[in-house]
């Protein structure tokens, strides 16, 4: 019982720092800058069309900035997609790494995409399995049967920790790979502002180190649930 509240409350810890960690830099680089041209949105225009990717669309969304390779669209929070912030600029730039990436073929993307398609409907099993676990012991007076079922619905609610994992990696060539050199080679950004634009572009691949550990949780408290 010990241990597993002690796993609990590392895991709760490692979902929650990393957001309150990312929410810090992106606060601490959020003022406006009137020396920038234009706003995150307008940037992210700019960069796709600098790139030949004038197919890809630019929109505002309230369900955090990301890129949709399904649409072929990037999509910032109004603060990024409407303000001329460090963080606008950046975050944008991240955005546009992923269209990059998506334009390129890149294989741990489209990995990544295709495992995204599937999470929701395999977390969905993942339950049901786990629910039905205890009744099919009573009908089946099977023990083993259970168990069995139970390691089944593990197995399925971990498929959620392998696809945060794969994000990592995807995450962090869109910030350093994609993002940074395009951010140099272009001159968009004064060298003093170079350190934070770095600190900003960790700060967007972290977030899905926190998703990961929320997956974990919902695993740990299963286990908890069930008694297993």
């Amino acid at each position: 019982m010990a241990i597993a509240l002690v796993v609990i409350a590392l895991l709760a810890a490692l979902a929650l720092l990393p957001q309150m960690w990312v929410k810090n830099v992106i606060n601490r680089h959020s003022a406006e800058r009137p020396d920038f041209p234009g706003t995150g949105g307008e940037f992210a225009r700019h960069l796709l069309d600098e790139m030949k990717l004038d197919h890809v669309d630019v929109e505002q969304t309230d369900r955090g900035d990301h890129y949709d390779p399904m649409t072929k669209t990037v999509r910032l929070l109004p603060q990024h997609f409407n303000g001329r912030s460090l963080s606008a600029v950046v975050i944008a730039a991240h955005e546009v790494g992923h269209a990059m990436q998506d334009a390129s073929g890149y294989r741990p993307l489209i990995q990544r995409t295709q495992m995204a398609k599937q999470a929701q409907r395999v977390e969905m099993l993942g339950s049901v399995v786990m629910l039905l676990a205890p009744v099919v012991m009573i009908l089946t007076k099977a023990p083993f049967l259970m168990f069995a079922q139970l390691a089944a619905g593990m197995l399925i609610l971990s498929f959620t920790i392998l696809m945060h994992a794969l994000t990592l990696p995807v995450e962090f060539d869109a910030s350093f790979s994609r993002a940074m050199p395009v951010l140099k080679a272009g001159g968009y950004l004064a060298e003093d502002d170079m350190k934070s634009a770095r600190e900003i572009l960790r700060a967007a691949a972290y977030t899905y180190v926190a998703a990961a550990a929320i997956s974990m949780l919902d695993v740990v408290r299963w286990l908890r649930v069930l008694r297993f």
